[in-house]
Formats: C-alpha cells, structure tokens, sequence
C-alpha cells in the first residue's frame, strides 16, 4: 500500500490542519489584548508593536534555514517540535509577570510558528497526487483561516469570561498536547503501516550544496514574484489584524472590544472563502497568473480606498473592504501554487520558505511602523497616516503577482539539483 493511495492520508491531512488551526489562532489573538497589556504592564504602543514584531521576526528570519532543513531531513520532526515550542511560549505567555517574559514567550511562539507552514506543504505532497494538492493547499488556507476566525469574537467572549491569563493558559496545553498526536499520526502509525515503502528507499540521491542552492534561490525571478505576492497580501493582512485592528474598531468606531473583534471576523469570512474559491478557480481556468494578479489589485485598491477617507470610510464600506481584503488573504494559497509548480520537488521547502518570508517580513515591519507613527501622531490622523504602509506593501504585492511567469511544458526552472 503507498502512502498516496491509502485512507490513512486522510487521517495525516486532519491532523495536520487541525494543528496549523490552533497555531494560527495564537498569531493573531494576542490583538485582542492589546489594551489590556498597555495598562497592565504599563507599556507604550512601539512596547506592544514590538512584542508582535518578534514572533514574525523569527517567523521570517527561520523560514529559509526551515525550508532547507525540512527538503533534506524531511517535515516530521519539525512540524511536530513546533506545536511543542509553540504550546510551551503560549503557556509562557498566559504565565508572564512582565514585559519582558512576553518578550521570550512571543519569540517561542514566533520560533515554533515558523516550522509549521512550510512542513504542512511538504507533508501535504508527499502524501497526496499532483493533481490534489492544489485543492488541498485551499482547504489548508481555510483551515487557518479559521484559525484566526477563532481568535476574534469566540476567543475576547473566553477572555471576558475567565481572563486572558486562563484562556491562553488552556490553548498552550493544548498545543502541546497536539505536539504528541503528531508524533503519533506522522511517525509512528506510518512506521507500522508502510514498512515496506519505507524499504525502498535504501538510497538517498545527491542533494545539491546549500550555497549553490541558495545563490540560485535569491537570483531566481519566479522566487522573488512569489516573495512579493506573499509580502503584499499575508503581511498586510497578518501585520494588522494582528496588532492594530481591534484597537483601530475601538478608536475610529467607538466600539467595545468585542465588537471591534466581530468587525475583524468581517474579514475572516472573507479569508475562509477565498482559500477554496481561488484554488478552485486557478485549476478551472488552468492558470495561477491571472486570478492572482486580479486579487493583488482588488487588494492594492481597498487599502487605497482605507487612506483616501483618512482611515475612517463609512461602515457599510469598511465591511466591504475588509471582505474583500481577507479574500486576498485566503487567496495567498496561490503562492505555493505557483511554488509546486515552477519547481521541482526537491526544492519545493527552501522556495515555500523564501516566500513564506516575504509574508512575515511584512508583518515584522508593518506593526512596528504603524505602532511608531501611532505614538507620534495622537488620536485619529495616526491611523489616517498609519494606512499608508499597508498601501505601499500591498503595491509591492501586485507587482509580484505581475512577475509571476507561468510554467511551460518542457521549460526547466531555473532552480534544479543535479
């Protein structure tokens, strides 16, 4: 029985989204504290930019070094140390008496966040037909998209009832919890199950040295598109939901927390149908170029439309425009689309990991700047000046979406391992 023909893959796919679920709620939930942290640990809004600004530094600044690590040594072992890392500094976090302990406790989760993504892609193939894995990535984007849906108005209700502390508590034991049943289902089960295929490979091609591989990489055009389309759509997304939407709801809109996170799920909603309708599209119409492109400028122009009325348009607008910017978000599938496509397996987690970074490099940046102008700009005009950074990345985003140049039959990539 192979791996790609049996039931068994279905468990491996639950699992394994399931645990990319719960990860990517605590991307995105600590947003929902953000003013409680101001006044409980008495720090200013660069302090709590900052605090977000570290777990996506580490996110990008290891997707790379994961992607190499993971195409050599196979995705396993990291997706599994990641739900631990990333269950150990959320518990960390619930438990911290100061700033500086959430300092160490982001940078776990950031350290465990950047393991998952790029391995759940390669697990995805390995397990799955060429022919299923676009739709698959879809289900996967929506998978975190829900993710994230979760860390709006369900979890702020949880915090108002038991606490921050108590909830972020119980989603880290969690995680680590989930950390084992991925050891399971990933490891041991298979061992058991595929003995034979595991025989079979008793001999391990040449790969190819990682300075040549990665001088390659950084020269490659069809690398740097898919780094921009991810710095466009997912950072600007990510970046600001992340940190400065609730307290952006609550401020231009006078609304309670909890509103401010139902406005987000706005969004969210957006995000969730957006994975499966542009991974369906893309196959239906054959192309990845050409919806692709079409969502970064849909997504250039909401931002556009957010600055030009001074950060605060009018509400049945807002609603629109964050719809239509969490599709942008879902659609980002599309990027390890264009990966699995342009690129031979061999290389497929080294490149996932180059854009990948492009994303949470723009989520590094983004809350970090918007907090500083934030500070420097009181009241309302900061976030009128704040949406300008989002606008520039999301323009950065079309303009990769523009380089993508789509596969032709016979026509070698340019990255190859002899």
């Amino acid at each position: 029985m192979e791996k790609q023909n049996s039931r068994y893959r279905w468990v491996v796919f639950a699992t394994v989204l399931f645990a990319y679920f719960l990860i990517v709620s605590q991307r995105t939930a600590p947003g929902l504290i953000t003013d409680q942290l101001m006044v409980d640990f008495k720090v200013t809004a660069s302090t709590i930019g900052l605090l977000t600004s570290v777990q996506f530094l580490a996110y990008a600044s290891l997707q790379v070094p994961i992607g190499l690590l993971s195409d050599r040594y196979g995705p396993n072992l990291f997706l599994i140390v990641g739900a631990l890392l990333n269950g150990t500094g959320t518990v960390m976090y619930s438990l911290a008496p100061n700033e500086y302990f959430l300092l160490v406790a982001r940078l776990l989760v950031g350290i465990g966040d950047a393991t998952i993504w790029v391995n759940l892609v390669l697990i995805l193939s390995q397990w799955f037909k060429v022919k299923e894995f676009i739709s698959l990535l879809g289900f996967a984007g929506m998978s975190g998209s829900l993710g994230f849906l979760m860390a709006t108005f369900p979890f702020s209700a949880w915090i108002d009832l038991t606490g921050w502390r108590v909830a972020f508590l119980t989603i880290g034991i969690l995680l680590c919890l989930c950390g084992f049943i991925l050891y399971y289902v990933l490891v041991k089960k298979p061992n058991q199950l595929f003995k034979q295929e595991k025989k079979k490979k008793t001999t391990l091609e040449k790969s190819e040295s990682t300075i040549v591989l990665l001088r390659r990489l950084v020269t490659d055009r069809q690398a740097w598109a898919t780094f921009l389309c991810h710095f466009g759509l997912v950072g600007t997304y990510v970046g600001f939901i992340g940190s400065w939407a609730v307290p952006y709801g609550i401020h231009m809109y006078d609304m309670t927390r909890s509103e401010a996170s139902q406005l987000i799920m706005i969004g969210l909603v957006g995000a969730i149908i957006g994975a499966p309708v542009s991974t369906w599209l893309s196959n239906r119409l054959g192309t990845v170029k050409f919806p692709y492109v079409t969502v970064h400028l849909m997504i250039f122009l909401s931002w556009v439309t957010v600055f030009l009325f001074a950060g605060k348009p009018p509400f049945y607008l807002l609603i629109i425009l964050f719809l239509l910017i969490g599709f942008g978000n879902g659609a980002s599938a599309l990027t390890f689309a264009t990966v699995r496509q342009s690129f031979p397996m061999k290389v497929v987690g080294v490149v996932s990991g180059f854009a990948n970074t492009g994303g949470f490099l723009s989520a590094v940046l983004l809350p970090s700047i918007f907090g500083k102008i934030l500070d420097h700009f009181p009241g309302n005009i900061g976030y009128q000046y704040g949406f300008m950074i989002p606008v520039i990345f999301s323009l950065l985003g079309l303009i990769g979406g523009v380089l993508i140049k789509e596969k032709q039959e016979g026509v070698a990539t340019a990255i190859h391992v002899d």
